[in-house]
Formats: C-alpha cells, sequence, structure tokens
C-alpha cells in the first residue's frame, strides 16, 4: 500500500481483515465452522506475514529504503517511525519528491536481515536495486539469548563475545550485499547505533537491579562500538544514538511504555539525527 502526504510516497504493509458470511443457525454445521475457523486462522497468519510490496520510484523522486528491527518498524510507537519522519524532512530540505520503502521487522537480528537480503527476487532485494539512501538499524536481537543474564548483572560483554563477533561479521555481509544490489548508484547508506540494547528509563531502574541497569549499558557501548567500525570500514554514515538519547534530561520521555522502543519523540529524535548526518543532495532517481 503507498501512502502519500507531504510529497512522501510511504509504501507500507497492507494487513488484510478477515472476513466471512455465516449461514442461518439451522444451516451451520459442524464442518462449516471448522472451515470458517480455518479460513480465519489462515487469513490472520496472511496479515500477520504481510510484506510491503515494492512500488515503483517516479521519475524525479528520491528513494529512501529502511532496513532493521521493531526500531525501524515503529513498533510500541502508534505513530509515524522514523524513516516515514526521514522522509518528510528530506522532502522538505530537497524540494524533491521522496518513496520511502520501511522493511522494519520486529525481532529480526543481524542474521535474519542478511537472509532475507539473499533472498533473490524478494521485495526487499528489489527495493534495494534502487535506493538513494538506506537507512539501517540492527543488531540489539542478536543479545536476545543473553537478556536475563545481563539485565540481572551477571554478565556484561564476556558472555556475548560470540554473538558481538557474528553481528561485526553479518553487518559487514549486509552492507556488502546493499552495494552489490543497488547496480544503478552507490547509496548513501546511514547505521545507526542503539540507545540501549535493552530497556532504558525508568522501565529499566524499576525491573533491573544497579548492576543490570550497568551491564546494559556496557554491552549498548560494545555493540554500537562493533557497529560504527562496520560501518566506517564499509564508508557507511554511523549515527550514534546513544549519547543524544543519553544526554535528554530524562531518556523515559523518548520511551514508550515498554521502556524498549521509541515513543513518538523518540522517532522524531532518530529522524532528526538522520537528516543532519545525511550527505549533501545527491542526483536525483530517474
Amino acid at each position: 500500500m503507498a501512502v502519500r502526504r507531504s510529497g512522501v510516497r510511504q509504501v507500507v504493509p497492507v494487513a488484510g481483515r478477515p472476513h466471512h458470511s455465516i449461514a442461518p443457525q439451522a444451516r451451520v454445521t459442524r464442518r462449516i465452522l471448522i472451515s470458517l475457523v480455518t479460513l480465519v486462522l489462515v487469513t490472520l497468519t496472511a496479515a500477520a506475514d504481510a510484506k510491503p510490496a515494492v512500488v515503483a520510484v517516479p521519475a524525479g523522486n528520491l528513494s529512501v529504503l529502511a532496513l532493521g528491527d521493531s526500531v525501524t518498524s515503529g513498533f510500541h510507537c502508534y505513530c509515524d517511525a522514523f524513516p516515514a519522519a526521514y522522509g518528510d524532512q528530506l522532502a522538505a530540505q530537497t524540494g524533491s519528491g521522496v518513496t520511502v520503502h520501511n522493511f522494519g521487522v520486529g525481532g529480526i537480528d543481524s542474521g535474519g536481515l542478511l537472509d532475507d537480503l539473499d533472498e533473490s527476487g524478494s521485495p526487499m532485494a528489489q527495493a534495494a536495486t534502487d535506493a538513494d539512501y538506506v537507512l539501517l538499524t540492527i543488531g540489539a536481537n542478536d543479545f536476545a539469548g543473553h537478556e536475563d543474564d545481563v539485565t540481572a548483572g551477571t554478565c556484561t560483554t564476556e558472555c556475548v563475545s560470540e554473538e558481538l563477533a557474528g553481528l561485526s561479521t553479518n553487518l559487514r555481509q549486509i552492507l556488502d550485499r546493499i552495494t552489490a544490489l543497488d547496480t544503478h548508484r552507490t547509496p548513501e547508506v546511514l547505521v545507526t547505533g542503539y540507545w540501549n540494547v535493552f530497556k532504558d528509563g525508568q522501565v529499566a531502574r524499576d525491573e533491573y537491579p544497579l548492576e543490570g541497569v550497568d551491564a546494559t549499558q556496557a554491552l549498548t557501548k560494545a555493540a554500537n562500538e562493533v557497529i560504527a567500525n562496520v560501518a566506517q570500514a564499509a564508508h557507511a554514515t554511523y549515527v550514534d544514538l546513544y549519547a543524544p538519547f543519553e544526554a535528554a534530561p530524562d531518556v523515559t520521555k523518548l520511551l514508550a511504555a515498554d521502556g524498549d522502543h521509541p515513543n513518538a519523540a523518540g522517532h522524531a529524535l532518530i529522524a532528526d539525527l538522520l537528516l543532519k548526518a545525511t550527505p549533501p543532495q545527491r542526483k536525483l532517481t530517474g
């Protein structure tokens, strides 16, 4: 589904609504009921797995491809996620039309994103062939298997050394794949770090012991260092989110109620930081 606003054409998933008609009560049989339940379950599954279709980028438009996890998708925000806000600001700054493809996937890790990009002919891979700008936020879910240990303060970075190494390898391959897919041009790639790979703000202070709060900060810094080093080696632009979020009077005000994802103010801040880090205007897609 393509949504237009303020010169921005945003491609978002279309989630179908299951519907069915029910026969008169006297004629409803057990078999019909089972069939209807099956139909609803299949429809709901298809809707949950719906992916944004690739819409052709109009001549003269800039194309933005957003890749990443639930931060990119806007989970728990109930607002326009930062890719859409970035597209709005880019359109206003350049005076150009902007098409935004948001392929944020909740729960995805760096290995999963690499697999999706390697899927020949997938909508994500297709969108990557024609991108002027790529926004990439990935890596926090790589450490999900150690969340309990880290947030309890029993582990900082020593128990996730393999995950840190894996993130480095996967991220390098993701950036190589993005470059290889976009045969029309070399896209400007902006790679963000994280303010926290787990919960932050008041939620973290309420749920974690002090050692756990410190451990999540240490892991976040280690993950950001890996992301920054790989981005810079690939000549991508690293965009720090840690310092701006932590510099806020209370990071809680930038986070959703779960303490794990940005709220509208957090997404607006991320969009602002990305725009400030964006290189000067490039040639338009044509």
